[in-house]
């Protein structure tokens, strides 16, 4: 989905949640920030359980496909940065024995 689609999906959801629960969201925040969406998506289907509303959940569901290719990529960096912090840093200065055991 192209950016236009996610803002104007978590445009949909804010409108449900400030009518339905009187939460206030940030559109623009939550198309381009994977955490913040997810935790939306979240509270939006726990509201939608407790009262029992297909349509809130339906948008909920949307916004999270929406959202998908940036939480994948988030998902690629952080394993990629774990990776390389787990990586041994071998020093250049230090001298380390090249021979053989005995």
């Amino acid at each position: 989905m192209t950016e236009n689609d996610r803002i104007a999906t978590a445009a949909r959801l804010h409108v449900a949640l400030r009518r339905k629960t009187g939460r206030v969201t940030d559109t623009e925040w939550m198309s381009v920030n994977v955490e913040y969406a997810t935790e939306m998506v979240r509270f939006a289907r726990a509201h939608a359980t407790t009262t029992n509303d297909l349509d809130l959940a339906a948008i909920a569901t949307r916004l999270e496909f929406a959202m998908e290719p940036l939480a994948l990529e988030a998902r690629v960096k952080a394993a990629a940065a774990a990776r390389a912090s787990s990586a041994p840093v071998i020093a250049k200065d230090v001298p380390r024995y090249v021979g053989r055991l005995r």
